[in-house]
């Protein structure tokens, strides 16, 4: 059955002739609303292990944990031919030039990698970082993805962001006229929007240069402020079941810019980081046969309400 969405499965095998698969790299980055340059405790929602494999961590080196990453992906998605380390954990352009350098430069090194995925935040990019990764990206896959979360500055000021949606309009802007890839993160649900306030960030992100975007659904990690906001004041969340979601997201999805490619609509948390699992313990897999039966029911696809500016 052909897709009803722009997926981003296949998208490295159409574009440079070969299967690639991320791996996480953890490279001991912070964030600067963690260390006290913009803020301290980071984003209420975070938990930066609820997302991160066990075979990356800060203590190993570099190239240890793409061996590592390797064989475990082997097992898992024997089809990979080749790889992309993909510095994920915190904002991964927080540091000088010549730090970045070094630390990218040793995951590729490794023979099977062939490019990089740098996992961001838009206040740690700047022109010179840019112009860096243009010429690299002339032998190298590189691309950088954003965490924007939410396009309104009330929701970026409450989940304690440290930036505002100029400063990730900007960064886009910027790194879409190097010609890199780019892709970027959002969130359904943070406190404090309405259905309609969600809605209402398609046609935003339809007017930004982007190649990619990931959405998740908000999940309430053990332990983080938000977990403690959500007790106290449940009425200011919007939450979604499962169907429930899946309708929402392909309202959505009919809003959007029919050439953006959807990385990921749904997120899953291991069970142990959350205190109740509302959609049960459905994987991604599911999820997407899911999405892709209720498009067929529906007999519509991304873009079917797009309306170009």
């Amino acid at each position: 059955m052909e897709r009803r969405y722009n997926s981003f499965v296949g998208y490295f095998k159409q574009k440079y002739g070969c299967r690639l698969q991320k791996i996480v790299v953890d490279a001991g980055f912070t964030c600067p609303n963690r260390d006290g340059r913009v803020g301290f405790g980071g984003c209420t929602y975070c938990n930066n292990d609820a997302f991160h494999p066990n075979y990356s961590t800060p203590d190993k080196p570099i190239l240890q944990q793409l061996e590592e990453g390797i064989e475990f992906h082997q097992n898992r998605y024997r089809k990979a031919e080749e790889y992309l380390a993909y510095f994920q954990s915190y904002s991964n352009t927080y540091a000088p030039l010549e730090h970045l350098k070094e630390l990218y430069m040793q995951a590729l090194a490794h023979p099977k990698v062939r490019g990089i995925a740098i996992g961001t935040r838009p206040d740690c990019i700047d022109e010179e970082k840019l112009d860096w990764l243009q010429q690299l990206a002339k032998e190298k896959i590189v691309i950088v993805e954003y965490g924007i979360e939410s396009c309104y500055d009330k929701t970026l000021q409450r989940i304690n962001r440290g930036h505002d949606f100029a400063t990730a309009v900007r960064a886009v802007e910027a790194t879409a006229a190097r010609g890199l890839h780019q892709g970027a993160h959002f969130i359904f649900g943070l406190p404090g929007e309405s259905r309609e306030e969600l809605m209402g960030m398609a046609p935003i992100i339809n007017s930004l240069p982007l190649n990619s975007v990931k959405f998740h659904q908000l999940q309430i990690i053990k332990g983080t402020p938000m977990e403690a906001e959500f007790a106290s004041r449940p009425e200011d969340f919007v939450q979604f079941g499962l169907e429930e979601y899946i309708d929402f997201f392909i309202d959505f999805l009919e809003l959007l810019r029919p050439d953006i490619y959807i990385e990921r609509f749904a997120g899953e948390v291991p069970p142990r980081f959350v205190n109740s699992t509302p959609w049960g313990k459905v994987r991604n897999v599911e999820l997407l046969q899911m999405l892709e039966r209720r498009l067929q029911e529906r007999n519509t696809c991304q873009g079917a309400k797009y309306i170009k500016e």
